[in-house]
């Protein structure tokens, strides 16, 4: 009877002890787990970091390109502004000048009316010396303002600064040379006031015929001479 009760006692015993153990494996198993979660809860708070960061350098990204482009608008902005403020000042005059420069007009068509080898009376010759001091003042402040004469006469036409208003027969000189100046023209700084009218050398027409006629010869001998080679 002794050796039953310890028999069931042992046995006894041992379920208690596997009973110990099964609690322990669920332990450990409910340890991984917990160990599992928090391991994935951290790595999917670091690839949302990862991407938050990348969202953040692109923005900041962004917005230096925007700061670069509206920083070279603005210098853009005042390097218009300065040009704009220059030119009002040195061009500002424009309109005024070419009103000055008819009264100049008529005052070089009387002075050059005026016969030079003629003998005047002494009130002639003081009105010559006025209008001469009254011109002279007016190229002083005409050229104060920046407003210069174009030298026209023996020059080669020019397009830019010329307007032709007849052609003269020249056997002299090449054709497109300014000899006479019809009416004077003026730059104000860098730019046209007003152009100079002008006539234009050409060559005679019985001249140019027989420039012709030697360039037509020379063409065909040339051609003569290839032909033979």
């Amino acid at each position: 009877m002794e050796k039953d009760k310890e028999k069931i006692e042992e046995e006894i015993n041992e379920s208690h002890e596997s009973q110990d153990v099964d609690v322990s494996k669920e332990d450990n198993i409910d340890e991984t787990i917990s160990e599992n979660n928090n391991e994935n809860v951290e790595f999917e708070e670091e690839g949302t970091k990862e991407i938050e960061v990348d969202i953040l350098k692109k923005e900041i990204k962004t917005l230096k390109e925007e700061k670069i482009r509206v920083l070279a608008e603005m210098e853009n902005l005042r390097k218009r502004f300065d040009r704009e403020k220059i030119d009002s000042i040195k061009y500002g005059s424009v309109n005024f000048a070419r009103d000055i420069l008819s009264p100049g007009d008529n005052l070089e068509r009387a002075l050059s009316a005026i016969n030079q080898e003629e003998e005047h009376p002494q009130s002639i010759k003081n009105l010559i010396e006025g209008l001469l001091m009254v011109k002279k003042e007016l190229s002083t402040a005409l050229e104060k303002n920046g407003i210069t004469k174009i030298e026209s006469l023996d020059k080669k036409f020019d397009p830019n600064l010329h307007q032709a208003m007849m052609e003269i027969e020249n056997n002299d000189l090449e054709e497109g040379i300014v000899v006479q100046e019809i009416q004077t023209g003026y730059m104000m700084h860098d730019r046209l006031l007003r152009p100079a009218m002008v006539g234009v050398s050409k060559k005679p027409q019985k001249a140019t015929e027989v420039e012709s006629d030697k360039e037509a010869e020379s063409d065909s001998e040339d051609s003569e001479k290839d032909l033979k080679n």
